[in-house]
């Protein structure tokens, strides 16, 4: 199914969100320490900003972001705000309460702890079990599940026509009720009457 960029953003997450149940992000990773690991690391204790380049993975909880580059600011109350970048910069992380992970993917990838939000910008994808939702920036809202997703790039001029799609592949709620189940094939009782056939 193709949806172009007419489309409202907020009614194709609000189907998405209805397909996924009630079934939300990792809830306790929001209380986890943040984890990062890199091949070079420049910390501004001024400005509060660390970079991390080469091979990079940050960790929280169930949460994982792999990238060329991390960039993290942190502001005045603690929380941070994480710009990924890479070729291309992956996000994964488990939603709440069933074995199923969230998978995406862009050129750059913001996350806010505060907000939970996960913006992909350029080729930007996710994917949930078996749901694949593509487009040029799209926007995860990891409490709600809801996503909003455009087929042209966040930055591109309102006057500007846009020639993006957003490509959406959606797979059956219960894949196990499409198929009527076998049961045991019906018993041949036979009978002592013979019935003429009519004229």
């Amino acid at each position: 199914m193709n949806l172009s960029r007419n489309n409202s953003p907020w009614l194709l997450g609000l189907l998405l969100l209805c397909h996924a149940g009630v079934a939300l992000a990792e809830r306790a990773d929001r209380n986890k320490p943040m984890h990062l690991e890199a091949n070079s690391v420049s910390v501004d204790d001024v400005s509060h900003i660390n970079s991390f380049e080469g091979n990079v993975q940050m960790l929280q909880g169930t949460l994982s972001i792999q990238a060329d580059k991390i960039v993290v600011v942190q502001d005045k109350d603690g929380f941070q705000q994480c710009t990924a970048t890479g070729q291309l910069a992956h996000f994964r992380q488990k939603r709440e309460a069933v074995a199923e992970y969230v998978e995406a993917y862009g050129e750059r990838i913001e996350y806010n702890t505060h907000s939970e939000i996960a913006e992909f910008f350029g080729q930007a994808r996710i994917k949930r079990a078996g749901d694949d939702v593509r487009g040029e920036h799209i926007i995860y809202n990891t409490r709600t599940e809801i996503f909003q997703v455009s087929g042209t790039p966040a930055e591109q001029d309102a006057g500007t026509p846009s020639t993006g799609r957003v490509t959406v592949v959606i797979q059956p709620q219960n894949k196990a009720s499409a198929v009527a189940p076998a049961g045991p094939p019906l018993p041949i009782k036979p009978t002592t009457t013979i019935t003429e056939p009519k004229q």
